[in-house]
């Protein structure tokens, strides 16, 4: 239809260097065809384009570019420093990490040797980064004073879902550092208690102790955050 073509030609032309929205909607979702069959295309096309230009880009790092090396931290930095975020007790601890795990990966770029995701590589030196910033203060093994008032018992994957993102990461950052990073070590980076133990030179009842003390702090706050929003519904 005329009236289509002239519309999806208005759209593109508007937008040469990125899909809007509404032409993204009309590509893949009007029309004979299948749109999940076009739409798993464009993915594939823009995976394709992204692997593509990362490999470039870490060409240019090897050899010493500057200017790969800031396109490169453009790109994996936003993702980094959430991660940074979940291990560190402020954003000005975070964004330490984050410095030196991107000092890391510039450093040691070249043995990277293409054999899984590369952005998983850079995450894995950012999580070693934060866990030697723990190994390296003192008092690792304090212990948090617990409220032992009884909560309605929640699991990680429960936990994980009555929360909001910024929400969930306010509450992590306010565990101390041993019940954090086993937390995050647990929960988020998927390590079995035995794997935790290694990496941070405690006893496997240590990680567990820590693990559970950690889930009765967060219950806890879940628990005061849901009856806060239900206590703020009722007051309207």
């Amino acid at each position: 239809m005329p009236g289509k073509k002239r519309t999806l030609g208005c759209l593109y032309k508007k937008n040469v260097n990125g899909v809007k929205e509404s032409f993204f909607r009309l590509l893949f979702c009007s029309g004979k065809g299948s749109p999940n069959h076009f739409a798993l295309h464009y993915i594939k096309l823009l995976r394709q384009k992204f692997l593509e230009e990362i490999k470039q880009l870490i060409e240019g790092c090897i050899n010493g570019d500057r200017q790969s090396q800031n396109r490169l931290y453009g790109r994996l930095a936003p993702n980094m420093f959430a991660i940074c975020l979940r291990y560190a007790s402020s954003r000005e601890e975070a964004e330490e990490i984050l410095q030196e795990g991107f000092i890391k990966v510039f450093e040691f770029i070249h043995q990277y040797k293409n054999t899984g995701p590369f952005e998983g590589w850079v995450r894995k030196i950012m999580v070693n980064c934060s866990l030697q910033k723990y190994r390296n203060k003192r008092h690792m093994h304090a212990v948090a004073d617990i409220d032992t008032t009884k909560v309605e018992q929640i699991g990680n994957e429960e936990i994980l879902s009555q929360l909001g993102t910024k929400e969930l990461l306010k509450m992590v950052q306010q565990l101390s550092p041993a019940y954090r990073t086993v937390f995050n070590l647990y929960v988020f980076e998927g390590m079995k208690h035995r794997e935790i133990a290694a990496h941070l030179n405690i006893s496997e009842g240590t990680s567990k102790s820590n693990l559970s003390d950690a889930r009765t702090i967060l219950q806890k706050a879940v628990h005061n955050s849901i009856q806060s929003a239900s206590q703020n519904v009722k007051e309207i």
